[in-house]
């Protein structure tokens, strides 16, 4: 399994020769640059910290072209616990230093050397034991488990007050570190997949080759695995993965056991019995264990859960927001970093970009909702991971709602068995609601001016009741080309239950760039002052302006009328 792909984070023009040196060490890398100080970069950002912690909280690898002491007081609040954080490291903007910050069970200093290796400079690594050994013994290779941590510490303590330690088991890695090795020694290090208990002077390496296969139906299927893997004296700790046929790939139980024991769940062809899943999907002379309903299979190496099965399949429908990045919200971002596949309007695939190589784009004409959904099933259908994309909240007026209707219109089982998820994002007319005030502050109505999807004569009633019930509303698409009367329509009947004096906000490409946001009256809104990109507000009987010193408005509608209320025409 690859490791995460980091981030590059610059602060300016002149580190950014370093960050492409540096991005041919990570090809999939994006190098991150601050706004209207960054030219070329692969993303922009617009605040440093929020961007750093970002990153931080999903767990990639940070590589921040600045001084370490900006890194370390940006990260500070967020440093929880020693083990559990993602490579950080600091690098000179001219390259000259490399300094690994955090990570050090992460594989912050073996990231440290390919960098300086790639800068001719020397990693400046502080780290006692890699120092003396040439390796941190509490970090082994990937398809390796530690044991306990907190012994581990103890252990390499122990070695750089000068004892000895034997290896007991195989350990590849280790062959080339500058160990002191007795085959007497007190301490060991011990590499295997049996159950051990774990004792101060022994640090205990798990090989990650036990795979597990499953059926949904066992009751509190956790601890059923656990006490499966206990009688066979097999250590949990040497899990690789959680298999199960495909016919019970969208099992809860499964899901949750997967979560709880950490590890990669895969689904394979349903052969009959549990036993004969593990075997066939390792694919190599394996032992097994179990009964029934959970067989367990240890291979003679560590196992590669990626070429085990497959995954079930993942479908997230996202809203990007308005543009602006700093506006996406942060679940948003980890499910575009861990998309196979982007599908989407091509303007608002390429406001979610730049993706890297490995990633699919699948860019299709705004009105190819249905096509596009259907698309994105037979997908994710295969196994792989997958994000439909839309601006502003993906459930208003956008695709999450295609997507549930392709699903429900569907008798594909395995469309169906698609782990499905819709994440949030700020809607355009929240967005400009916050860039106004609060003219949304009170119970607003949200309509669609488009009568591409539904009868004019429905907007003209819903517009009617809405205006009569005094409730702010927000206007989607409410102009184009092809629909050019309908704004003024929608304002004349407006206008029979609101007076000429209600304020109203026009914003226009909101969280973009060459955004603007004007407020004006219904008396003198005209549909000329519209287009297709700008959301419009109109107020209630209730709403108001406050004039700024900076002579621009604060709209906001008072959460209670108290004695403003006016009765609803009959």
């Amino acid at each position: 399994m690859a490791r995460p792909v980091p981030a590059i984070v610059i602060l300016g023009n002149g580190s950014l020769a370093t960050a492409r040196t540096i991005q041919q060490v990570y090809p999939g890398a994006l190098i991150h640059g601050l706004a209207d100080r960054v030219i070329g970069a692969d993303r922009v950002y617009r605040e440093f910290g929020a961007t750093l912690r970002d990153l931080y909280q999903q767990d990639t690898p940070i590589i921040a072209l600045c001084a370490a002491g900006i890194v370390i007081r940006t990260l500070a609040p967020m440093l929880l616990e020693k083990g559990v954080e993602p490579p950080v490291l600091a690098v000179a903007e001219d390259g000259s230093a490399v300094v690994p910050l955090l990570g050090g069970l992460g594989g912050v200093n073996v990231m440290a050397r390919e960098i300086a290796a790639s800068l001719d400079v020397a990693a400046a690594i502080t780290t006692s034991g890699e120092l003396r050994f040439g390796t941190c013994l509490l970090n082994p290779p990937e398809g390796y488990a530690l044991g306990d941590l907190e012994l581990g510490k103890r252990f390499v303590s122990d070695l750089l007050a000068g004892e000895t330690l034997r290896i007991e088991g195989a350990a590849p890695w280790l062959v080339q570190a500058q160990l002191p090795e007795d085959p007497l020694a007190r301490l060991a290090v011990h590499v295997g997949h049996a159950e051990r208990e774990p004792a101060a002077n022994e640090l205990l390496i798990y090989p990650r080759n036990v795979l597990v296969a499953v059926s949904a139906h066992v009751a509190n299927l956790p601890g059923a695995i656990r006490d499966a893997l206990h009688e066979a004296k097999i250590a949990v700790q040497s899990i690789a993965c959680v298999l199960a046929c495909d016919t019970e790939m969208a099992s809860p139980a499964l899901r949750e056991a997967a979560l709880e024991l950490a590890v990669p769940l895969r689904f394979a062809r349903d052969v009959g019995s549990v036993g004969e899943l593990a075997r066939n999907a390792i694919g190599q002379s394996v032992s097994i264990f179990g009964d029934d309903a959970i067989a367990i299979a240890v291979a003679e190496q560590p196992l590669d859960p990626s070429q085990i099965g497959r995954p079930r399949g993942r479908l997230a429908v996202i809203g990007l927001g308005p543009g602006a990045a700093e506006l996406m919200v942060p679940a948003v971002k980890a499910e575009l970093a861990r998309a196979n596949d982007v599908l989407g309007y091509e303007t608002y695939v390429r406001m979610a970009g730049p993706f890297r190589a490995d990633q699919v784009m699948h860019c299709t004409d705004n009105r190819e909702e249905m096509q596009r959904a259907r698309h994105a099933f037979e997908l994710a259908a295969q196994g792989r991971s997958v994000v439909v994309v839309s601006s502003g909240d993906p459930g208003v007026f956008a695709m999450a709602a295609a997507v549930l209707e392709a699903l429900h219109e569907s008798t594909d089982a395995s469309w169906h068995n698609v782990d499905l998820e819709i994440l949030p994002g700020v809607s355009a007319s929240l967005a400009t609601a916050a860039q106004a005030g609060a003219p949304l502050g009170h119970d607003f109505c949200v309509l669609s001016l488009s009568d591409n999807l539904k009868p004019w004569e429905i907007i003209e009633k819903r517009l009617d009741l809405a205006a009569q019930a005094d409730l702010a509303l927000a206007f989607y698409n409410p102009i184009s080309r092809s629909r050019p009367w309908q704004l003024g329509q929608a304002l004349d009947i407006v206008a029979r239950h609101r007076t000429p004096e209600t304020p109203v906000v026009l914003g226009r490409d909101i969280g973009r760039p060459g955004q603007t946001l004007r407020v004006t009256t219904l008396g003198q809104l005209t549909p000329e002052q519209v287009d297709m990109r700008t959301m419009v507000l109109v107020g209630s009987s209730t709403t108001r302006v406050i004039l700024r010193p900076d002579g621009r408005s604060w709209v906001y509608t008072p959460r209670s009328y108290g004695d403003k209320l006016i009765p609803i025409q009959q």
